[in-house]
């Protein structure tokens, strides 16, 4: 039974995928201008160019084209960076993301399950409110803005912690981006773990249990905190697949080499392939995430089943 639903998913997968390359192929060919505006080219020049990347064909055959080398993670070349694959640079910046994004999801993940289960443990008293406050302004407020307001009171003002660059993991450099980067995320964590957690607080064998004789920090701790991760599974994967993914702003402006940041540069220079060979890179990971959070639930969760 796993290993056909597995291949169900694969193939929703292979369909969705086929879909993001054509909407996105098609998309690229709506927007203004060529990714050769520089006037200093003649008409030959730029017919040269045309020819050596395929641009003078008939967009039908640019797109089976496309669509063939895509599906087998050829993205074709930059049309900035000269003799540069998309592939190659996706392969360089995409870690640099994933590292941020691991460590964001750290924060995210351990600071909105404390906030959740406080939340949950005093609700409607100050406690609850004052979380819930700062939980409503990390989902409002964009994570750009936060990153902003760090960059100038951490980094420029008080000149606490460097204000670009990338050192790795965990590293002076990761501090600011990571946590505007993870605001959002920590805030998603909090409000459903402390509505998971109020059910379960008010579940008959959190009853049992108090019976039983058990400390209040025994019952919320072990039992209500445990039953209450297992639909936050479902939170986790697409959040995942977003943080690792690294988001492009916050790349932007902490200049961290990252494929956010070549994302946004790919855009003004209408550099079509990284743009592409990006979004599919996204998508992929998103689906990815996606279907390993389904199997981890079904295999902690009997309750579900995969039929």
């Amino acid at each position: 039974m796993l290993a056909k639903y597995i291949l169900k998913r694969v193939l929703l997968m292979v369909l969705t995928l086929f879909l993001v390359v054509t909407a996105t192929f098609f998309l690229m060919q709506v927007m203004p201008g060529t990714p050769f505006n520089n006037p200093k080219l003649s008409p030959s020049q730029l017919q040269v160019l045309m020819h050596s990347y395929g641009l003078d064909k008939p967009l039908y055959v640019q797109y089976l084209i496309y669509l063939g080398h895509a599906f087998t993670g050829n993205f074709g070349t930059s049309f900035t960076y000269t003799n540069q694959p998309v592939s190659m640079m996706i392969g360089q910046r995409l870690p640099v993301s994933a590292e941020l994004g691991l460590e964001a999801m750290i924060i995210a993940i351990v600071f909105g399950v404390v906030f959740g289960v406080l939340s949950a443990r005093y609700r409607n008293t100050w406690v609850d409110n004052i979380l819930s406050l700062i939980s409503t302004f990390s989902f409002s407020v964009p994570s750009f803005v936060v990153g902003t307001v760090l960059l100038l009171i951490f980094g420029y003002t008080l000149q606490a912690l460097p204000v670009t660059g990338w050192d790795g993991f965990m590293s002076g450099t990761s501090v600011m981006p990571a946590i505007a980067l993870s605001l959002a995320s920590m805030a998603q964590v909090t409000a459903f773990v402390r509505s998971e957690m109020i059910e379960s607080l008010n579940s008959d064998y959190i009853l049992l249990a108090r019976a039983k004789g058990l400390s209040s920090k025994e019952v919320l701790w072990k039992h209500a905190l445990r039953n209450s991760m297992i639909p936050m599974l479902t939170l986790i994967g697409p959040m995942t697949a977003a943080l690792l993914t690294g988001s492009v702003l916050i790349e932007s402006i902490f200049s961290i080499p990252g494929i956010g940041q070549q994302f946004v540069n790919s855009i003004p220079s209408k550099d079509f392939p990284v743009i592409m060979g990006t979004t599919i890179v996204y998508a992929v990971m998103l689906m990815a995430m996606i279907l390993i959070t389904d199997i981890i639930t079904a295999f902690v969760d009997p309750r579900v089943r995969l039929d």
